[in-house]
């Protein structure tokens, strides 16, 4: 298969970002980005080395950074809006994250954001790659909001256009090659709502947390997951939630003993008061491997439309009569389940109600 190349997909215009005048906190974005990111200056360097207290604020990166194998940082690190485009960040087996740092969904070890602009335009990232870093702790990316519940992406969901407005405020044409991430208690990889054209390669999740290893939001699409390990624990969540995502590619990965599930297909309606308005369709789920340890009794590898309405926070009003207000059920249709491997599991590892689903040469 041919190498993804982020860099390919960045979309100019005359040349130059249009960043407009954006809200930053700490620092400004009025200099567009460029095709090839510079080299970051020595200063920029020792400053992301240096011991950083437990509550840092994230440090910018928008130039190409190069660490060594020995290195560990401490300071979360934050790629925000058209400004870090085209920007690539290399640990070359070094550390980003420590034990004791203070993490959360709200507080990530890395975040590629996009950000709001006085003129309320959107300044994006495109084309970054991240490469070659043990991450413990979590990599968020953000655009309209953190996740499904954001008040933005809320108030956006009682519009029509909704996903194509999420779509084109979220960072995309995003490459994650060879990263491990070590869980500690969150998700250690979050696309936030509308993320597009992110690819997942060769690259290991383990650890242990209580929600999924990786969390594919609404309105997100299009991301391909290739070659990776999953050997996370998880305290009762899937590997990999498909939640109202579409266009996705999850190939040639494996899964060690996901007993509390593999990859669900789902739509979380009305969560937060959010009407999810994409349905899980059109998604590619080949040549996995799925091994069980022999003892106990595992949830599905693979569930198509695993919540169909049977949510507690369904959000219905006539007001909206689109997407999942008009109505909840998942719609998980015309997805593609072929040539996965189950090894030690059992019967029923994959779960499909819907006859638009092609099921095709698993064993």
């Amino acid at each position: 298969m041919r190498r993804y190349d982020p860099r390919r997909m960045m979309v100019l215009t005359g040349g130059m970002w249009l960043a407009g005048a954006v809200l930053a906190v700490g620092f400004a974005l009025c200099a567009p980005a460029q095709a090839e990111a510079k080299a970051c200056q020595a200063p920029l360097y020792a400053e992301l080395r240096k011991p950083a207290d437990p509550k840092a604020r994230p440090l910018e990166i928008a130039c190409d950074m190069t660490l060594g194998p020995k290195d560990v940082i401490s300071r979360p690190i934050a790629f925000s809006g058209a400004r870090a485009s085209g920007v690539t960040l290399d640990c070359k087996g070094g550390t980003l994250g420590t034990a004791d740092a203070v993490i959360g969904a709200g507080r990530p070890t890395v975040v590629i954001r996009s950000l709001k602009g006085g003129d309320g335009q959107w300044s994006v990232p495109e084309g970054v790659t991240v490469r070659n870093c043990k991450i413990i702790g979590n990599l968020r990316l953000m655009g309209l909001g953190p996740n499904g519940q954001g008040e933005l992406v809320k108030l956006s969901s009682r519009r029509r256009d909704h996903t194509a407005r999420a779509q084109a405020a979220a960072p995309r044409d995003i490459l994650l090659d060879n990263l491990d991430f070590v869980a500690r208690g969150t998700v250690p990889l979050y696309l936030g709502p509308g993320v597009t054209r992110v690819t997942v390669n060769g690259s290991r999740f383990r650890g242990e947390a209580k929600g999924t290893a990786v969390y594919l939001d609404a309105e997100s699409a299009e991301n391909r997951f290739t070659g990776n390990l999953f050997a996370m624990k998880t305290t009762r969540r899937e590997q990999i939630a498909i939640d109202g995502s579409a266009r996705n590619v999850i190939s040639g990965n494996v899964f060690e003993n996901p007993v509390n599930g593999g990859i669900f297909l789902y739509r979380n309606a009305g969560e937060g008061g959010t009407i999810r308005h994409q349905p899980p369709q059109y998604n590619v789920i080949e040549g996995n491997t799925f091994r069980y340890e022999p003892a106990g009794r595992p949830r599905p590898a693979i569930w198509l439309n695993q919540r169909n309405g049977k949510t507690s926070h369904r959000f219905s009003d006539p007001a909206f009569p689109f997407g999942s207000s008009l109505d909840p059920r998942d719609f998980a249709q015309f997805n593609i389940v072929r040539d996965n491997r189950f090894i030690g599991g059992g019967r029923g590892l994959i779960r499909n109600a819907d006859p638009t689903n092609e099921i095709v040469g698993n064993d």
